[in-house]
């Protein structure tokens, strides 16, 4: 989540780049997070866009408080 926010609008490919990890693992983090309404998703052409939720952007918030 923390990375959405710094970098919005980034592919499932991008984000598991950016991460160091398996698409397959992003691609199911990431349907998990949509799921339960704390990422978006935008299509742009053949590419999913995903960008942080104003509910995502809370709890985010809330998490770096616990820090």
């Amino acid at each position: 989540m923390a990375l959405l926010d710094k970098m919005p609008e980034l592919s499932v490919m991008e984000i598991a780049d950016e991460l160091g990890i398996n698409f397959k693992t992003a691609s199911e983090h990431i349907r998990r997070l949509a799921l339960v309404g704390l990422v978006l998703k935008r299509n742009q052409g053949a590419a999913v866009r995903h960008a942080l939720s104003p509910t995502g952007r809370i709890i985010l918030k809330f998490l770096r408080t616990l820090e």
